[in-house]
């Protein structure tokens, strides 16, 4: 049997090594060059591992590759100088505590930021009060709600011959249908969600949602010009 391949094996001793070296040097140049060729690429697989690993996927930043950066740059603007070899921990150990006790801080808060106060029956009160204006004898939203996911299901295969596209609507299409059950979110905590329950990425998702949503407003906006609700296949 080979030798088992290290987890680790993009932070080595010499990468400790070179942290000791730059925490010890005063010339910038010298530093910026350690910085460049020794630990930059470290931190920065440090990181990627650990949020990959633990999945700390709420975030505020448009993409992980941001978030990644982010916390290089704290790394090596806040914390790389306090290390210190002659305490017994190890530059990996060390590090990677540091990176996950941020990202569960970080993550916390951006979980609670995209978590939208409110519910769905607020949300369907808003609507009655919009309709009832023009059609004394309108349907509520969640009613609405149930006649666009019926539809959806009924014309799945033909909207979404792909297979994963369809797995993406269905997980939609679920949401809607458990909608009384769960909190509400917003869109970026929604996105995590669905992406987490299909394994698709964002583009792929993005495709199918915008999708979903035409044909949604196609009937939301037929039903509130004549009171009437559009089944046409789709």
């Amino acid at each position: 049997m080979g030798r088992k391949k290290s987890k680790a094996n993009y932070f080595t001793k010499e990468t400790e090594d070179y942290i000791v070296k730059y925490n010890e040097s005063s010339d910038h140049v010298y530093r910026a060059e350690i910085f460049t060729k020794h630990i930059y690429l470290p931190f920065y697989k440090l990181v990627e591992n650990i949020i990959h690993t633990y999945k700390f996927y709420y975030t505020d930043v448009e993409n992980i590759e941001d978030l990644k950066h982010e916390i290089v740059s704290v790394l090596i603007e806040e914390k790389i100088d306090k290390f210190d070899p002659t305490r017994g921990a190890k530059a990996y150990s060390y590090f990677g505590t540091i990176v996950k006790r941020w990202l569960i801080n970080y993550n916390d808060k951006n979980f609670k930021k995209l978590k939208q106060v409110g519910s769905f029956d607020e949300m369907d009160d808003s609507y009655d009060q919009e309709f009832k204006t023009t059609h004394p004898d309108a349907i509520n939203l969640s009613q609405l709600l149930d006649i666009f996911v019926n539809e959806m299901y009924s014309e799945l295969e033909h909207m979404f011959p792909k297979e994963n596209e369809r797995k993406i609507a269905d997980a939609v299409l679920t949401i809607f249908q458990q909608r009384n059950d769960i909190e509400i979110f917003k869109k970026k905590a929604l996105y995590i969600y669905i992406r987490e329950m299909t394994g698709q990425e964002t583009p792929q998702l993005t495709k199918v949602i915008n999708r979903l949503k035409e044909h949604f407003y196609e009937i939301y906006y037929k039903y509130y010009e004549t009171g009437m609700i559009d089944t046409k296949p789709y």
